[in-house]
Order: C-alpha cells, then structure tokens, then sequence
C-alpha cells in the first residue's frame, strides 16, 4: 500500500477508485467499501485509493464541543495497518485545518478529483455529505460525474443483528466493555498497539510478570477498565495473554500484559494486543491487594477459554 500526504504526489496513480472518509476503526461498513473499490478498480484497470484526513475534523473544527475528549478507535500507526491488510492501494492523507475546511464540494470535487486524480470512479458510503458545511452528497456527485466524466456509486448502510454499522455505536460498545459486540461490528479483534516496558507493582501476585503497554497517541480510544483475555504479537504467531485496564490513584489509566508461555517479553518493542473478551468487570486501584485474588482466578478462566 503506498501512502501519499498530498494530491500532487498522487498523481502517479492508475486510473483511480476513490473514496473518501475518516474510516476510523476499518469496520465491517467500511471493509463493504474497500472491496467494491477493489473490484471497481480491477474492472477499470485501476488503483483502490482512500482519501482521509489528519487530524479528525471534529478535533480541528469543534475542540470544545464535538471534538472535546474524542477518542478514536485506532490510532494512525493502526489504521494504516489495517487497511493495508484490507488490500487497498493507496491512501492519500490530507492535514485538515480551518482553511482546508473551507473547501466546497464542488471545489473538491472538481480540483481535486478530476483535475489532479483523474479519478474513474469516486464510491460513497451510504449518506456520505463532504465538503464546507456537508453540503456535498450522492446526488451532485452523480451530476458531476456526468459533466466530468467518472462513474458515481452508493454503497448501502451495512447491519450486524439488526443494527446499522457505524464508528460511534462500536465506540460506545468499547466504552462499555462490551469488546465482543464491537469485534462482530468491526469484523477483526479490536486491538491495542504500543511499546513494551516492564511493570512492578507490590500490590500484585508476586509469580505473575505484567508489562506495561504505553500508547503515544492521546486519542486513541482504551476500552472500560477490567481484564480481558487477549492475543499478542504477528498475526501468524500469536501468543496467548491477559490484559488489565485500570486506573491508578492518579486516575491515569494503565494497560497492562500478562503473557502466558512466554518466560518474557523484550521491552521497548512494540506489540499489538487483539482483544477477544472481558472476563472481569472494572478493578479497584485503591486496594489491588483484593485485585490480586481476582487476577489469578482470572487467569485460570482465561487459560480455560478456547480462542
């Protein structure tokens, strides 16, 4: 997958199929998208490319409202992996600011995607709007494909029991622990990537060797507090574990890994945790000595489960 941070540096790409949107999370609505760009692409001799934008916009426009305190599903480092394995072509990563901001629709589209892109076929997910105040949508992208020549397509909503697909609803289910709800929206293992440093802690069992798992990005979203049983490392060569989300008496919120048959765990690496299931509710940091009970029956429960 190649990673361009402009649309001048784009303009290598092959008659292109293009989308655009936050995609935070590579859920199950968007993995719709990605195939039917990669098929669109191979009917059209082509290229799958994404257009998405960093920072958040709600964090750029709304920083005291809408924007306040959002936490995102997958940090950059993590979106970008997953659409790599998506199979997706290229991404093309635009900074959003106040000015970018101020781009209309029909500037975007006729700028950007015809007279740069040269774009054959722009797909939209189901009620897309873009462009300054949201004003651009399915029905102008249909008008402008015929003044300018490229194909316009709707995807339709995607549902998991009933239930529409989106960002916010596997955010919510994240937030509430509910981690095998939000693994069935977005059709992967949440997952967690960080560096790796050595934890010690006397309030804990003193057999059981926990590494702290140190997350760069402020607003990557952490799941509730608890312990979950977990999987780390490549994708082939996975290594079973258990995760503990809590709080210290600094409220700062810890993520912690016990690996099970591994003697240890180089620190300074980074891993990547993949999140199966919550199999105890929120711990208490004022007391972990009670916790401590709670962490080895929970081990024996997670070493119980077949995943």
């Amino acid at each position: 997958m190649r990673i361009f941070r402009n649309f001048k540096e784009a303009r290598i790409i092959r008659n292109p199929v293009v989308t655009t949107g936050s995609f935070d999370g590579v859920h199950l609505g968007h993995k719709t998208i990605l195939n039917r760009l990669k098929m669109l692409a191979e009917k059209n001799d082509g290229e799958s490319v994404l257009i998405t934008f960093h920072p958040h916009p709600r964090l750029v426009l709304y920083p005291d409202t809408a924007g306040k305190g959002l936490r995102l599903i997958n940090s950059q480092e993590e979106k970008l992996e997953l659409l790599r394995k998506a199979g997706l072509n290229n991404i093309i990563i635009i900074e959003f600011t106040r000015d970018f901001a101020k781009t209309t629709s029909q500037e975007f589209v006729k700028r950007f995607l015809v007279d740069i892109l040269h774009a054959r076929v722009v797909v939209a997910g189901f009620n897309h709007h873009f462009g300054f105040n949201k004003t651009g949508d399915f029905n102008q992208l249909l008008e402008m494909g015929s003044e300018y020549n490229f194909i316009a397509e709707e995807i339709p909503e995607q549902e998991v029991q009933h239930e529409t697909v989106s960002s916010t609803l596997i955010r919510q289910a994240i937030q509430d622990g509910y981690i095998q709800r939000a693994n069935a929206y977005l059709d992967h293992y949440y997952i967690i990537t960080g560096t790796v440093e050595l934890f010690d802690s006397d309030s804990l069992p003193d057999s059981v060797q926990f590494y702290r798992i140190i997350i760069t990005e402020e607003t990557k979203l952490l799941p509730a507090e608890g312990i979950y049983a977990v999987s780390f490392g490549a994708d082939y060569n996975l290594t079973r574990g258990m995760a503990v989300i809590f709080k210290d008496k600094t409220t700062e919120i810890k993520v912690l890994l016990h690996p099970f048959n591994l003697e240890r765990i180089f620190t300074g690496i980074k891993i990547t945790l993949y999140f199966q299931k919550r199999v105890h509710p929120a711990l208490s940091a004022a007391n972990l000595n009670v916790t401590s009970g709670i962490i080895r029956s929970a081990i024996k429960e997670i070493e119980d489960l077949i995943y």
